[in-house]
């Protein structure tokens, strides 16, 4: 845990979210500026500061966040229609809460990534 983490402090309860899912090592939950008509965040209960923090030791947490992110697109029913899930690593990819997150983003056709 990372006292001054805005996702640690969700995570400890001591922030609110509208929660979608939970177990001993994720939390998954609405994003308050959703980008999508769905967009839920799902984290890991350890703080890694981005994708780039983890080690070969990490990969089971890592696997469970990511089988926990589809299963949340399940529950949220857009699974079948499709959704988009997004890992931003560091400041110029868009990171903005340094914990590393999926966003999973749903519920209209989001499109093709433009290429710069």
């Amino acid at each position: 845990m990372n006292s001054s983490c805005l996702f640690c402090k969700i995570i400890a309860g001591q922030i609110p979210a509208k929660k979608v899912y939970e177990d001993d090592h994720c939390l998954a939950f609405h994003d308050i500026h959703p980008q999508a008509p769905v967009h839920v965040l799902v984290i890991p209960k350890h703080h890694w500061e981005s994708l780039d923090a983890v080690q070969p030791e990490d990969r089971e947490i890592l696997g469970h966040l990511l089988e926990r992110t589809a299963h949340c697109a399940r529950e949220l029913g857009v699974a079948n229609t499709g959704y988009r899930t997004i890992i931003n690593t560091h400041a110029h990819a868009g990171q903005e809460v340094f914990h590393i997150h999926v966003h999973i983003l749903a519920g209209k056709p989001l499109g093709r990534m433009v290429s710069a």
